[in-house]
């Protein structure tokens, strides 16, 4: 026979624990809660012979107890430690963001972080007798750690990114709003491939593409179009059309609706969108 002691004071993790022991799969296997004077205690004792399985079935569940149950508090202590010194909605929306970046790679991250967890749960439960929950999470998952710390890393830089960009827009919002209206309106027109200002009697305005004397640039890079950014927060137009020519809107069409606001129209079936729709990308200059 095969005995394990799992030692724990946490009441959720103890009833995680004695829930997914009542539905294991594994013949041969039972177990109780003790209570002793430290902690409070789950014995296992398992009777068949297949002693390779029963130690894999353990260290699995303890994998899913980690992932399920403890992760996120982890993830917590990990942007108090490191990220103090934002404040507590700052450190939500970084929580928020890790989850985030862990979905859109859920498949792959999960396995990464379940064959680590596995491989330390399994060596330490088939030479140990008993693990004691809390300083083994504390002290022995290092492997792990370090994959949530990575992943606490990339979200603090994304949390960081767009607040410096929010804070852009919202400095360039308050410099339009502080000026006058250098004219009636300007035609963008917006493809996939390039940009066209136009004035309001719809000939070309010339965009300089000298960054020294693009006074408006940000540090951000949106795309190839900064320079139709800084010739539009030169002209100040009343009113913005952007024509869509492809149906195409990125986070520079994005931008320009955040910045401009109610001034931007966007357009995808006027005649100046069917003209350039008809004409090569090549010939539209």
């Amino acid at each position: 026979m095969k005995s394990l002691c799992i030692k724990t004071n946490n009441s959720d993790l103890l009833n995680y624990l004695l829930n997914e022991l009542k539905n294991i799969e594994l013949k041969d296997i039972c177990f109780s809660k003790n209570e002793f004077k430290l902690y409070q205690n789950i014995i296992i004792h398992y009777a068949g012979k297949n002693e390779e399985l029963f130690f894999s079935k353990i260290s699995s569940m303890l994998c899913f107890l980690v992932i399920d149950e403890l992760e996120e508090t982890l993830l917590k202590r990990l942007i108090m430690q490191n990220y103090f010194y934002f404040d507590a909605s700052e450190r939500e929306k970084i929580l928020a963001i890790c989850f985030d970046l862990m979905a859109d790679d859920f498949t792959s991250l999960f396995d990464k972080k379940f064959k680590i967890l596995y491989d330390i749960f399994y060596r330490f439960l088939s030479t140990h007798k008993s693990i004691i929950l809390n300083g083994f999470i504390n002290f022995r998952l290092k492997d792990y750690l370090s994959i949530l710390d990575e992943v606490v890393n990339e979200a603090v830089n994304s949390f960081v990114i767009e607040k410096e960009y929010l804070e852009f827009i919202s400095l360039l919002k308050l410099y339009i709003n502080s000026q006058s209206c250098g004219c009636e309106m300007v035609h963008i027109i917006f493809s996939s491939s390039e940009s066209i200002l136009l004035d309001e009697n719809k000939n070309p305005i010339v965009v300089s593409d000298d960054i020294f004397k693009a006074k408006y640039l940000s540090d951000i890079s949106f795309s190839s179009n900064d320079y139709i950014l800084n010739s539009l927060l030169t002209l100040l137009p009343k009113k913005v059309y952007i024509h869509l020519v492809d149906d195409y809107i990125d986070e520079f069409v994005n931008t320009l609706q955040l910045v401009f606001e109610n001034r931007v129209s966007l357009c995808t079936d006027c005649n100046i969108c069917n003209l350039y729709k008809k004409i090569p990308h090549s010939e539209h200059l």
